[in-house]
C-alpha cells in the first residue's frame, strides 16, 4: 500500500509539467484518475481487485476527460512586423 501511495504522490508532482497539448493532457489526465481510482477502489473493496479494476476504469474516463477540457486554448496574433507569436485566447 505504501508503494501505491508514493507512486501517486510521484504521479501528481509529474502532472505539475504544464502541456498545451489536448492529448498530452488527456493522457497524463487519464493516467492519475486510473491510479487514483485504482488505490481508492482497491481500499473501498477492501483490497480485492475487482474494486482495484473498476476505480481504475471510472478514474481514467474521468481524468481524460477533465484533462481534455481543461487544456488552454492558444490563439495566434501577430506583431506590427507581421511575426505571428501565441496568446491566450479570450
Amino acid at each position: 500500500m505504501k508503494k501505491l501511495i508514493v507512486l501517486a504522490a510521484a504521479g501528481l508532482l509529474l502532472a505539475a509539467c504544464q502541456s498545451d497539448s489536448q492529448r498530452d493532457r488527456a493522457l497524463v489526465g487519464g493516467g492519475l484518475g486510473a491510479a487514483t481510482g485504482a488505490v481508492i477502489g482497491s481500499a473501498i473493496d477492501g483490497g480485492g481487485a475487482g474494486g482495484a479494476i473498476a476505480g481504475a476504469a471510472i478514474g481514467a474516463v474521468g481524468g481524460a476527460v477533465v484533462g481534455s477540457a481543461t487544456t488552454p486554448k492558444n490563439c495566434v496574433a501577430y506583431d506590427r512586423y507581421g511575426r505571428p507569436y501565441r496568446v491566450a485566447c479570450p
